[in-house]
């Protein structure tokens, strides 16, 4: 049985009210050239093998990718990814061909709060589909997700202050500049500082 809430219309009282992750299974989260799916602890191997393929494009932004060096590191991840959405930590879908279903990389929304209605927008997509707007799309889509459905007030988003294809995407979707946060990760064997963006529900 089911034991998750279904799709809300509008924030609780008490926060935010997360759909299931097989309501999102049924009717994934459309861009207009993706689908967006829950990350499942069957897709272990296809991440494994995306993650892989795009290790040279990934782990100069991603502090993560030197850790996922094993087909199990994988699979403890979508295991998490489920978890934590089953807990309302965070939602982290993965970026679909529509007609194809391939993997072509994740966009999540984590460290949720539900007092205070927030989270954090994350995002990467493999080397080979960069550059074509789709990770703008998939973005797009899930932040006003977030926004119309799940009855979020604030998305924050952060990007390496010299990684220009991040924060072109986050340009493109309308987040405001907060400020820097100064060597906010140690990645790639050096420190990098953030740009922070946020977007608030009535920014929508």
């Amino acid at each position: 049985m089911d034991s998750e809430l279904p799709l809300p219309t509008r924030a609780t009282a008490g926060g935010l009210s997360i759909p299931s992750r097989s309501y999102i299974r049924r009717n994934p989260i459309v861009g207009e050239r993706i689908i967006l799916t829950p990350m499942e602890p069957d897709d272990g191997a296809e991440f494994w093998q995306v993650v892989e393929a795009s290790r040279w494009h990934l782990e100069r932004w991603l502090p993560w990718v030197p850790f996922n060096n094993t087909p199990e590191a994988s699979q403890r991840y979508v295991e998490a990814c489920a978890a934590d959405w089953n807990a309302g930590r965070a939602l982290r879908l993965g970026i679909r061909d529509p007609d194809s279903g391939a993997l072509l990389g994740i966009v999540g929304l984590d460290s949720v709060v539900h007092l205070h209605r927030a989270c954090e927008l994350g995002y990467w997509i493999r080397g080979d589909a960069a550059g074509k707007g789709l990770m703008t799309d998939a973005a797009r889509a899930l932040a006003q997700f977030g926004f119309d459905q799940l009855g979020l007030v604030r998305i924050r988003c952060a990007a390496a202050t010299d990684n220009y294809a991040s924060l072109r995407v986050i340009a493109r979707l309308g987040f405001r500049f907060e400020g820097i946060a100064r060597q906010a990760e140690y990645v790639g064997a050096r420190w990098v500082d953030h740009a922070i963006f946020a977007r608030l529900s009535r920014d929508a």
